[in-house]
């Protein structure tokens, strides 16, 4: 067996068909869940003292009541509706709904035949206010509360009438949310400019903008007992394994706490190694770089009030990747990732490197630059590790307040950290310039990678290759890499090895003419994504 052999058995994905993605629901628990539904009377009375006590109408200001009575062939009939303040469209409410039901609710009827309601056994009150009274464009029928209270809570108007046990649910929703705007924490210089926001709707929208195909599934889940939280699942139907699918429903499906807010809970509650200090997701805000992954066979999840999609699953090399590199010349976006690829060994290595080098390989220096090292920390009082620790400290709490200070302090934040506080603790000789020098490079080289979250494994790692090379060298960075990679090979990201050694020949991109084959980690149901001959004018011109 050759070494290629021994490595598509260790980390290559296999795809499992035998697995079952549903918990089995035995009959005591189908029982439970039907036991919890509260179902709609048929008695306007007893479904307004229901609504009264549920949603505490005499001390809630924001949850709204009408009554009315709907008038059909001189029988009248008892109505409610039920609608949160602030997050529906009163105006629709007014024109769709309550002009219909209380002004155009007359049945016509042939005055040769004496119609009474009663002896009608064809009419459906019902049926009637659903397809001839109703102008609403979206109008469910719920047979229990907790369906309703599910409507009422994402902006529908639910309408009660006396007789009926169901109800029905009118759309009306109507949110307040921000507009479209640029990324925040991922910018470019030259791609699309739109980021997501904290509607779900808004969000999804985008993304089925720019992947105009029906194969493009958005399927909707609820996570959270008390805050149900919309949860929307993007894949592409002819392109995505089915079993990744699976398993992102899976466990959605199986989160078991009381409220979601944000999709960093989300990532969280679904990433496979819990101690895992890389992150397993990618979390990206840009509706572009979401559609990329998309059509590549990956899963995106995305969370209502949350301008975040999760993209499942994720490999390592994706954090250094911008979303830029797909519009530049691939020699340029390859020379870029080059550069971010040696950014972040130096963000990890190089105080790691210093002060082992200092303190325990004199000999791998020029003489003059071990005298410059050595006059420079001639007057400085502290230990290394200590002056270390100390600048490390002191970037991370500029850092800190650079980030929550508001924005018209933040150049005046750097300004004060770096240069004054750098500058006096060199003439208080309480650091080296040396060491301000390593740091400075560390800082930027960690500020080259394009992922925020990437970023604090990275400050993590850096600390424990500091204290490596403090207590035993160059020898202890060297073991500590050896570990290091033992965990990234051990890893997993929904299935699917977090250091692939098969996704390292996608990192650096071909001419996007000779980008033909999808990565082979993802088993995607389509490996080919385009022609040997994509530019087949410059056949034709041949």
């Amino acid at each position: 067996m050759n070494i290629k052999n021994v490595f598509d058995n260790i980390f290559s994905y296999n795809k499992n068909n035998n697995r079952k993605f549903l918990l089995p629901l035995t009959p005591n628990n189908l029982q439970k869940k039907e036991e919890k539904k509260t179902l709609i009377f048929d008695n306007f009375d007893k479904n307004f003292e229901f609504l009264k006590v549920k949603y505490n109408l005499l001390i809630n200001s924001d949850i709204n009541t009408r009554e009315f009575e709907i008038t059909v062939a001189s029988k009248s009939f008892k109505a409610i509706l039920i609608f949160v303040d602030g997050i529906t469209d009163s105006q629709s409410i007014n024109n769709n709904i309550l002009a219909p039901l209380m002004l155009k609710n007359s049945i016509k009827m042939n005055p040769s035949k004496s119609m009474k309601i009663d002896n009608v056994k064809k009419f459906d009150l019902q049926e009637f206010l659903t397809n001839k009274l109703l102008s609403q464009n979206v109008v469910k029928v719920s047979k229990d509360f907790d369906d309703c209270f599910q409507k009422i809570n994402l902006g529908f108007t639910v309408l009660f009438v006396d007789t009926l046990n169901v109800a029905l649910c009118i759309e009306t929703k109507k949110f307040q949310a921000r507009s479209i705007t640029t990324p925040q924490s991922e910018n470019v210089v030259r791609g699309p400019q739109a980021a997501f926001i904290e509607n779900l709707r808004s969000n999804t929208a985008q993304v089925r903008k720019i992947i105009n195909n029906e194969n493009l599934v958005i399927e909707n889940t609820n996570v959270g007992k008390i805050t149900n939280t919309n949860v929307s699942v993007c894949y592409m139907k002819n392109i995505t394994n089915d079993d990744l699918v699976s398993e992102v429903k899976f466990r959605l499906n199986n989160i078991e706490v009381d409220g979601i807010t944000s999709s960093g809970e989300i990532e969280n509650l679904i990433k496979d190694n819990l101690l895992n200090l890389y992150p397993e997701l990618i979390a990206t805000e840009r509706p572009d770089k979401t559609s990329s992954l998309i059509l590549a066979g990956r899963v995106a999840i995305l969370v209502d009030g949350s301008p975040f999609a999760l993209i499942v699953p994720a490999f390592m090399l994706d954090f250094l990747v911008s979303p830029e590199d797909i519009n530049l010349n691939n020699v340029f976006a390859n020379f870029l990732k080059v550069i971010r690829a040696i950014a972040y060994f130096l963000a990890i290595l190089l105080p790691g490197i210093y002060i082992s080098v200092t303190t325990f390989h004199d000999e791998f220096l020029p003489t003059e630059l071990l005298l410059a090292i050595s006059s420079a920390r001639e007057k400085i009082p502290f230990p290394i590790i200590l002056e270390i620790a100390l600048m490390e400290l002191s970037f991370e709490l500029i850092r800190e307040a650079g980030i929550r200070v508001p924005s018209a302090f933040g150049q005046t934040i750097g300004i004060v950290g770096a240069l004054i506080l750098g500058d006096a603790a060199v003439s208080a000789n309480i650091v080296s310039p040396i060491l301000v020098i390593i740091i400075s490079i560390t800082a930027i080289s960690e500020f080259s990678l394009p992922d925020y979250s990437f970023s604090f494994s990275t400050r993590i790692f850096r600390l424990m290759y500091i204290i490596l090379g403090y207590l035993f060298g160059l020898f202890g960075i060297s073991c500590g890499m050896f570990l290091h990679l033992i965990f990234l090979f051990s890893y997993n990201s929904f299935g699917v090895p977090f250091l692939s050694y098969k996704f390292f020949k996608n990192y650096l991109l071909e001419p996007i003419w000779k980008n033909e084959k999808r990565s082979q980690v993802l088993n995607t149901k389509r490996p080919i994504k385009e022609p040997k001959v994509s530019m087949k004018w410059r056949k034709n011109e041949e």
